[in-house]
């Protein structure tokens, strides 16, 4: 049998949710703002597909660059290289930067 290569491929585990978070988020979480230069963490909601980054970024932190759309572009750290990520707000969560 052929291997698939799709999107959400090796992600059983990764993205799933909990028996009592299942179904759609609220619609506070679609409508979060962030500011340029804001601390965010990655955290995929598997219910919405739309604005959905690469599962590899699942539970990393980056720095909102700016916006495009709806969506927002994080600059995050993979390996040596900075890459730019379009990501809905309802995968974004706040970080608390301590000081």
């Amino acid at each position: 049998m052929k291997k698939s290569k799709g999107s959400r491929r090796g992600t059983r585990k990764k993205l799933r949710k909990k028996p009592r978070e299942r179904g759609m988020p609220p619609v506070n979480k679609f409508l979060q703002k962030f500011d340029i230069g804001e601390q965010v963490a990655i955290k995929i909601d598997p219910s919405i597909h739309d604005g959905m980054p690469d599962p590899k970024f699942h539970g990393r932190t980056g720095k909102v660059i700016g916006m495009q759309g709806k969506a927002y572009l994080v600059q995050v750290r993979d390996g040596g290289m900075v890459k730019t990520l379009i990501v809905a707000p309802v995968h974004l969560r706040r970080v608390e930067v301590s000081q």
